[in-house]
């Protein structure tokens, strides 16, 4: 060293810094502790006297240090500050006679204006455009190829040589100083990672990894916008205060050297002083020095939000310029469309942290997305007085935009019609899209806005409302069926897919109907048969007819069975009866017949036997209950709760009417939640029963059935509206 003050820490190797992180957190949960207020010096000129006539060294006040703006992002990142023939002139000023001779270990005494060093390949990547190495490079050449490599400017890396090893001034360097110049990848407590050994690999290490401390993604404690305390030492003992990080610059210095001047090390100017920490002064000392301020009044702030969104890029921050009280702008530019927009949010804290610049500082912007892929997203801060403008960051983001996405799920004919749905999203909205229904040449347009909980989990930030159903009119015979997303952002229309269907004839052959009486339940006295039942001659529900030994009665084989429109496809899914019949005591025979809808004669689908046993003694108590919930569906609503008869452990009927109209269920759903607050009186008392209804609005209301003597209960009426 030559007289300067260390830093007390290096950064850690790229490729070591995982390894040695559980050390680092160590220090961190002491050092850095994020506080609520803002509190950061504001910028002031800089006092300086004439230069030591002995030592060189320009004495000062220091009064422009700012703990919470160590440099500007603009000037950190300024790769066009000095020509590599500069670089070289500034070094040779700096040493006019080297003093020459050999080491402590006999190795040849080079200053650094006469070093020179084969440099080697280094791959581009997102830091840095990469490197091509060379034989006997000067140390001039490698720190300009460096900084316009990596985007950091000379200066920064002339006066980190001379903080740390103090190679910008020294007349006698060992060559240990050269292998360890910047501290890259050397902590105090550890060898240096090999890899970072060398000249080359310390300039071109760190300027690397000073512009990932910048990018935030694996370095967070000293994020920008916010509030830390700083350690004034690494002696605990020494103390802290809370310092506002301006920057990504700033933040970077303090990865680099996690400590701040306390007022001593300030006022002792190159010196010493007790628990001083000196490479963030030297730094500013150095800088300040040679080349002017590091901040240049050129304007500042942070970028706390950039991301893409459906439709548009959104950005957020603060920005200020200490020539001015008034709100400045910002330029936002990503890909091919940029706008401009004030910088006029009142923001409290940063005006606490830098006085005198106003209270109007945060901004919101948002750019509207032009179609799919990758984008660069870069935000500069407008200067209003002396100095430029400043790139506050780029982000590269993937846009949320372009045509629509979706799928037409199925597509059935049935008489006279056909049947679809499906489902489609824009990428730029949230909202629900139209889509067009093309059958064969004429087209229909609907709303995408029916629920669809499935596309939660693959477009989470989509919601539900984007699915599709409907039937239209068509004639016997087959159909193409296609659907398209209609756009609503950038890019075009898109094709959901395509179908054949057959809708099929509405002659009739005479053909009989078919079918299955697959179950009949018995609980209680009320016994439920099931199955299903088709007419070849028409896609239409059918009658059957229901045998309680010697009497019948006739229910629509209506209910949904996909399962057998598997089989049987242009039938359409409405085919299946479940009902409640009310049974006598004994064994008694159950029959069903399917009916036809024309010509031909009804399909005999067979018989079943229950048995009832004898009743319990009937006292006459009403059945009570709970009509809980009526939920819209496509061509209905569910109809749902439960209800007991205090004579009866078994299921009883309930009669649920839509309007004027009204149709007998069984309340015979297993309730566990029921059966526990009534023991005794079994668990199967739930109904939940999908009732067709016509599209609107309707009145449901629902009665329980007595099993006995006693009156019917009235369990409640709801309204519904039916999409």
């Amino acid at each position: 060293m030559t007289g300067q003050a260390r830093s007390p820490r290096r950064p850690i190797a790229p490729g070591r810094w995982f390894a040695c992180l559980l050390a680092v957190v160590a220090l961190v949960a002491a050092v850095l502790v994020p506080t609520g207020a803002a509190t950061a010096a504001p910028a002031a000129p800089i006092s300086r006297a004439a230069s030591d006539p002995v030592t060189g060294i320009k004495p000062m006040t220091l009064a422009g240090f700012d703990p919470g703006n160590l440099i500007s992002d603009a000037v950190f990142t300024n790769k066009s500050t000095m020509t590599e023939a500069q670089i070289q002139s500034f070094f040779n000023g700096k040493v006019t006679t080297c003093r020459g001779g050999t080491d402590e270990k006999g190795r040849p005494i080079v200053c650094l204006k006469d070093f020179k060093i084969t440099s080697v390949n280094r791959p581009a990547d997102s830091y840095c455009q990469g490197y091509t190495g060379a034989a006997n490079e000067t140390a001039a050449r490698i720190i300009y190829k460096v900084a316009q490599s990596c985007g950091i400017n000379p200066q920064v890396l002339i006066v980190m040589l001379q903080k740390e090893q103090g190679l910008i001034t020294n007349t006698w360097p060992s060559a240990w100083r050269y292998d360890m110049a910047l501290g890259q990848g050397c902590p105090d407590d550890a060898p240096c990672d090999p890899a970072f050994v060398g000249f080359f690999h310390q300039i071109y290490g760190a300027a690397r990894q000073m512009q990932i401390y910048m990018e935030g993604r694996y370095f967070t404690w000293f994020a920008p916008g916010k509030t830390w305390n700083i350690r004034y030492s690494p002696n605990v003992a020494c103390g802290s205060s809370p310092v506002y990080i301006a920057n990504k610059a700033t933040s970077a210095m303090y990865y680099y050297t996690p400590y701040q001047p306390n007022a001593a090390a300030l006022a002792a100017g190159h010196g010493e002083a007790p628990c001083g920490a000196y490479g963030n002064r030297n730094f500013y000392n150095y800088f300040t020095d040679w080349f002017g301020s590091t901040r240049a009044e050129d304007p500042f702030g942070n970028i706390e939000l950039i991301e893409a969104r459906p439709g548009e890029f959104v950005v957020s921050g603060w920005v200020a310029d200490t020539s001015t009280a008034s709100p400045i702008s910002v330029h936002v530019y990503v890909g091919p469309k940029a706008g401009a927009f004030p910088a006029d949010v009142d923001r409290p804290d940063v005006a606490a942290a830098y006085p005198g610049t106003g209270l109007k500082h945060g901004f919101s912007a948002k750019i509207p997305a032009f179609g799919p892929g990758q984008f660069n997203a870069c935000v500069y801060a407008i200067n209003a007085g002396p100095g430029a403008n400043a790139l506050l960051g780029c982000k590269m983001l993937n846009a949320i935009s372009g045509p629509p996405a979706g799928r037409l799920d199925s597509v059935v004919g049935v008489a006279g019609a056909v049947e679809f749905s499906g489902w489609a999203i824009d990428p730029d909205t949230v909202a629900s899209i139209p889509v067009h229904v093309y059958v064969d040449g004429q087209s229909w347009a609907l709303p995408a806005n029916k629920a669809r909980p499935d596309l939660a989990a693959h477009f989470p930030i989509f919601g539900t409302a984007h699915g599709f159903a409907g039937k239209l009119e068509a004639a016997p015979g087959p159909h193409n069926v296609c659907v398209y997303g209609i756009n609503v952002g950038a890019g075009g229309h898109a094709l959901l897919g395509c179908q054949q269907v057959t809708v099929p004839g509405s002659s009739d052959l005479g053909r009989p109907p078919f079918g299955n009486f697959e179950a009949l339940s018995v609980s209680g006295n009320v016994a439920t048969a099931s199955g299903w039942a088709i007419d070849p001659d028409t896609s239409a529900s059918v009658a059957i007819h229901l045998y309680v030994g010697a009497g019948s009665a006739a229910y629509a084989a209506d209910k949904e069975r996909p399962d057998v429109a598997a089989f049987y496809p242009g039938f359409g899914t409405r085919h299946g009866f479940v009902e409640p019949l009310t049974l006598p005591t004994g064994t008694t025979n159950v029959c069903a017949y399917a009916i036809n809808t024309g010509r031909g004669g009804h399909t005999f689908l067979g018989c079943r036997i229950a048995t009832v046993k004898a009743p319990s003694v009937d006292r006459g108590l009403k059945p009570f209950g709970n009509f809980e919930a009526v939920v819209p569906t496509t061509g209905g609503a569910i109809v749902a709760g439960w209800t007991i008869d205090p004579d009866t452990a078994g299921p009883i009927s309930v009669h649920i009417y839509v309007d004027a109209a009204s149709a007998a269920y069984l309340a015979d759903d297993p309730r566990a939640d029921v059966a526990a607050f009534y023991p005794g009186a079994g668990s199967n008392h739930g109904f939940g029963e999908t009732v067709a209804m016509a599209p609107g609005a309707h009145r449901v209301c629902v009665y329980a059935i007595n099993n006995g003597s006693g009156g019917h209960s009235f369990l409640g009426c709801r309204d519904v509206t039916v999409p």
